[in-house]
């Protein structure tokens, strides 16, 4: 096979790849933080005053514990009580 038509080849693999990764939704590309969705003890992070971190929000929908979902749909996560899922931390659902 000569240099010439393994280039081709190679270009081609790699034209095909750009083309397939830009099929995917830009929003299933990346995870973001979402407050307010984790039940409790299974946040990503972020829980508040007293906590170090993964595992220690201790109220469900606690409003400053994040978990990590697919990018684009936390806005549009609902909860219990008609509420939704937010990209900042919330003042709703915090410990006593």
């Amino acid at each position: 096979m000569s240099t010439t038509v393994k280039s081709l080849a190679v270009a081609a693999s790699v034209a095909a790849a750009l083309a397939a990764a830009a099929t995917i939704p830009a929003h299933a590309q990346a995870k973001e933080k979402c407050y307010g969705v984790s039940l409790a003890g299974a946040n990503d992070c972020a829980a508040g005053a007293g906590t170090t971190c993964a595992g220690t929000s201790t109220v469900d929908y606690q409003g400053n514990a994040w978990t990590f979902v697919e990018g684009g749909t936390c806005e549009t996560m609902e909860v219990m009580g008609d509420r939704m899922g937010s990209l900042e931390a919330l003042d709703r659902d915090l410990p006593a």
